[in-house]
């Protein structure tokens, strides 16, 4: 029997959360996976923190610092990759940050009361936006997942089963693009249009399994599912096979409109 072809993969933001999640599910499917961080300290620690706990192999997961605001950052990962492993199969773009100032006892409140009422949490009573705040947001959700992936393209490129998972959260929906929260900090927000969304993500993407889904990482501890439960998620996407949906958003496993 022929012996399977190694795999690798690279999680963003990964030394807590969902991101730490996902690194120890693919780890225990067998592989090879760089857990990226901004801070080297706690990149380290959550690496040990998972060989103990998961009990994974030396080499199993590996350490890499990436600030994917930073584009000085991102080359030195592409090469290490490709020293290394010499190719890339998935990329699991989980780096991202809210982009405002929350208040975090109102946000649980509104999460429980928007459960019980079977609806969604209103954003705008427990957020408060500021230009800046918006513009950090845009430059490492949207930029730095568009960096990171440029960069790792190339090694992508080599694998017999590439994919690009982009781990989003229901605020990432194109129909919450449009609104107060963005219409209040850009003046053309209103120029925004689907087609061009997807002409955008066609031409970025090409010919690369894509995929989003909702991520609980960001809410203050407040989200409905386990950390757990959130990666597996993440990891059932990253595993399709080459014929799965492309450039889909899913949420709870199911693809929805974006």
């Amino acid at each position: 029997m022929a012996e399977a072809k190694k795999r690798y993969a690279v999680v963003t933001g990964a030394n807590k959360g969902i991101g730490l999640g996902v690194v120890e599910q693919l780890a225990l499917d067998g592989i090879t996976v760089v857990l990226t961080a901004r801070d080297e300290k706690r990149g380290l620690e959550a690496v040990e923190k998972l060989k103990e706990s998961a009990g994974l192999a030396e080499g199993q997961v590996v350490f890499h610092q990436l600030d994917v605001t930073k584009p000085a950052t991102i080359a030195p990962l592409a090469e290490f990759i490709k020293t290394r492993f010499g190719k890339l199969d998935i990329l699991v773009n989980n780096a991202g940050i809210g982009g405002a100032i929350v208040d975090a006892d109102a946000f649980r409140a509104s999460i429980v009361s928007g459960a019980a009422e079977g609806g969604t949490v209103d954003s705008n009573k427990v957020m408060t936006q500021k230009y800046e705040l918006a513009e950090e947001c845009l430059q490492t959700n949207y930029y730095g997942a568009k960096r990171t992936a440029e960069a790792l393209i190339p090694l992508l490129q080599l694998s017999d089963s590439p994919k690009v998972i982009n781990v989003s959260s229901s605020l990432g929906k194109l129909n919450c693009i449009r609104n107060d929260w963005v219409k209040g900090v850009f003046s053309d927000a209103e120029n925004l249009t689907e087609e061009r969304v997807d002409e955008v993500l066609t031409e970025f993407l090409k010919d690369f399994k894509e995929g989003s889904l909702e991520s609980k990482d960001i809410n203050f501890n407040a989200g409905i599912l386990p950390v757990e439960e959130g990666a597996a998620r993440v990891v059932k996407l990253a595993l399709l096979p080459n014929d799965c949906p492309s450039g889909s958003f899913f949420a709870h496993f199911k693809v929805t409109d974006f």
